[in-house]
């Protein structure tokens, strides 16, 4: 005959079947011991988990460590000197809350290793403060640092002020009038015009977009003209010709400082800087953007 009531607690003779996360433990335990991390043993007040976490978070260790206060105060810290980072980029006081930051959580995590260096000499707790020091800026701050610049927004100092420039703008989004900074062409750059009377430094320019790809440029002595749009000639423009911007290409007017020792003339001058204004646009670094968090940003 069938039991009436059949409880759902699995049976002690049974194993419980393993989780769909299980094999994330597999790994872990199969990467500590290929590391020989499991014959690492810590000192009582030390834990694996806690360590780990404490390296990679900046003021975790010392809120870990204890007394709390001091670890509200360390993880309050951290926040804002990286506020002060993000808000000042391309300043120098953004250089200095990133140095602040750096030894805030080098200091955080050594405080916190302080069980398993507290009877060692002088010299290596030194050294080993320098490694850590090392190992927190080379395998964090730094590819962070890179991060942030080269895939997100980079500060750009032209004319003794700072830009800041969003680097995730697509170019195919650009259209004429719009800012863009970009790298100077190196086919040009570097390169004598005319028997080595100018010179043209590499760099980084930034000014808007005055013609698209396929679009046709037509100088004239005080303007010129994109598709029949009559605008004012910029410093060192042509008073003749004609330029079809070829394709994938921007026609962008290089705003240069420009030093001159002897009579250069204006014709060379003018043919150097018309080597640089077609524009490639893999060459685009980014857009400026029209405020940084509370500043408005003044282009040149």
């Amino acid at each position: 005959m069938a039991r009436k009531f059949i409880p759902d607690d699995a049976s002690p003779f049974y194993p419980p079947r393993a989780r769909w996360y299980s094999f994330i433990f597999y790994l872990g335990n199969l990467l500590r011991r290929r590391l020989a991390m499991d014959r690492i043993t810590l000192p009582r007040r030390m834990k694996l988990g806690a360590t780990v976490a404490g390296f990679w978070v900046p003021g975790l260790a010392v809120w870990l460590r204890g007394p709390r206060l001091w670890g509200h105060a360390a993880m309050a810290g951290t926040a804002l000197l990286a506020f002060i980072f993000v808000v000042g980029l391309g300043y120098p006081a953004a250089n200095v809350a990133f140095g602040l930051l750096i030894s805030l959580h080098t200091t955080g995590f050594v405080y916190y290793c302080n069980p398993l260096m507290a009877d060692k000499p002088f010299q290596r707790r030194l050294a080993f403060t320098f490694l850590v020091l090392l190992a927190i800026g080379l395998l964090l701050y730094l590819p962070a640092r890179h991060l942030i610049q080269a895939h997100l927004v980079t500060p750009l100092r032209m004319n003794g002020r700072v830009i800041v420039v969003q680097r995730a703008f697509h170019a195919r989004h650009v259209q004429c009038g719009d800012w863009v900074a970009y790298t100077l062409d190196p086919d040009n750059v570097g390169e004598n015009y005319h028997n080595g009377a100018v010179y043209l430094h590499g760099g980084i320019g930034l000014a808007p977009v005055l013609a698209l790809a396929g679009q046709q440029v037509f100088f004239f002595t005080n303007s010129f003209s994109v598709n029949g749009l009559w605008h004012t000639n910029l410093p060192h423009m042509p008073t003749t010709g004609e330029l079809t911007v070829p394709e994938n290409h921007w026609f962008i007017w290089p705003n240069l400082g420009i030093s001159g020792h002897g009579n250069v003339g204006e014709a060379r001058i003018t043919s150097a800087l018309m080597g640089l204004a077609t524009v490639n646009k893999t060459n685009m670094i980014g857009t400026p953007l029209h405020q940084w968090f509370w500043r408005k940003q003044i282009l040149p």
